[in-house]
């Protein structure tokens, strides 16, 4: 694929925030000491739409304690030539800029893509250990791992497949896949997955077949309930959460909570005259969200912001409002893994030199 089709694949997906749409609900921040790293979000510089370094801060700044934040790759701002495997590099090299920026300290004290996750294609075999060395070293020490999509379905043209071209059965079927895969490995790196909830097993029959490799799992596993899914939630929960309790026994595994507001999802926040409260919010993903934490407990799990793709439905600070309601229950410790230090284990991000002492 090339980037530009990538691109349009990607914009098309994330387009759609109305800023006018989120002023019209403000929430402070619960819990504002709470110290939060944010797991997942992108940065980029589209046609139709950018997400930079400000527009970041303004979401982190409004009145949460966000202190890290590790950047997920989007095909942003890829190589424009040289070897096409190599050029997802270039994606690590404008995140690494943008995080050298906030580590100069002259944006204030949160560090930015503390760590950085990129695209490499795992189906060039034992071929893409040069692609990983070259991100690495884009990467400033930044670089953690990759992400190589597995988004597939072909029930309803309402959901695209994703970014990747995947096949159906990518983390299952592919030998060269997994060849590449056993680089991850070798070089320490880390991967995120992401798919659709019909291929949860796919991805436990991965993780079985490399237990020493650190997974997490993208978006609590993709439940679908737009198009040909919107009217069997019930049906498909009961084989999202199957599917879930069967991976969570792979104790390489991690999960992200959150991810919810996408589209794909079919809650149709976006549609509402305003914009949904933290409450509300939260209500629509206890289902989900309650799931994981008893399937892999705290310590394999960490709430995550995936903006600017889930701001389609709500504000930053709302967001994490409905998360803390959601940890409501959990102790000082578990809310200390669930917003940070599953996190930032997981990421092998710094820990600040206030911390150390």
């Amino acid at each position: 694929m090339t980037q530009e089709t990538q691109e349009k694949s990607t914009v098309a997906s994330r387009s759609g925030i109305r800023e006018e749409w989120l002023a019209l609900h403000r929430e402070d921040a619960l819990e504002p000491a709470l110290e939060i790293v944010d797991p997942h979000h992108h940065l980029w510089d589209f046609a139709r739409h950018r997400y930079l370094l400000h527009d970041l801060l303004a979401d982190t700044g409004s009145g949460h304690n966000v202190t890290q934040t590790v950047f997920i790759e989007c095909t942003a701002c890829y190589r424009a030539d040289g070897p096409p495997a190599l050029r997802p590099v270039g994606e690590s090299e404008f995140v690494n800029g943008i995080a050298a920026m906030a580590a100069s300290g002259a944006y204030g004290p949160i560090r930015v893509a503390a760590g950085i996750v990129g695209f490499a294609d795992l189906t060039l075999g034992t071929a893409v250990e040069e692609v990983l060395a070259a991100h690495l070293m884009a990467g400033g020490g930044r670089f953690r791992g990759i992400r190589h999509a597995a988004g597939w379905q072909d029930k309803t043209p309402e959901v695209h497949n994703s970014h990747t071209d995947p096949p159906p059965h990518l983390y299952r079927d592919h030998a060269k896949f997994r060849e590449g895969f056993a680089v991850l490995g070798r070089m320490g790196l880390t991967f995120d997955a992401w798919l659709y909830h019909p291929q949860l097993d796919d991805l436990t029959d991965l993780a079985r077949a490399f237990p020493d490799q650190p997974i997490v799992l993208d978006h609590v596993g993709g439940p679908l309930g737009l198009g040909w899914y919107a009217d069997k939630r019930a049906e498909i929960f009961a084989e999202w959460r199957r599917g879930i309790a069967e991976l969570a026994r792979a104790e390489n595994v991690s999960v992200k909570l959150g991810g919810l507001g996408m589209r794909i999802n079919g809650f149709a926040f976006h549609r509402r005259e305003r914009p949904p409260s933290s409450q509300e919010l939260a209500d629509a993903w206890r289902p989900y969200i309650e799931t994981c934490l008893a399937a892999f407990g705290p310590a394999r799990c960490m709430f995550e912001s995936n903006f600017p793709v889930d701001k389609l439905s709500g504000s930053y600070a709302t967001y994490w409002n409905a998360f803390k309601r959601l940890a409501a229950g959990a102790s000082a410790d578990e809310k200390a893994l669930l917003f940070r230090d599953t996190a930032r284990r997981f990421y092998r991000l710094p820990v600040a030199s206030s911390e150390t002492g």
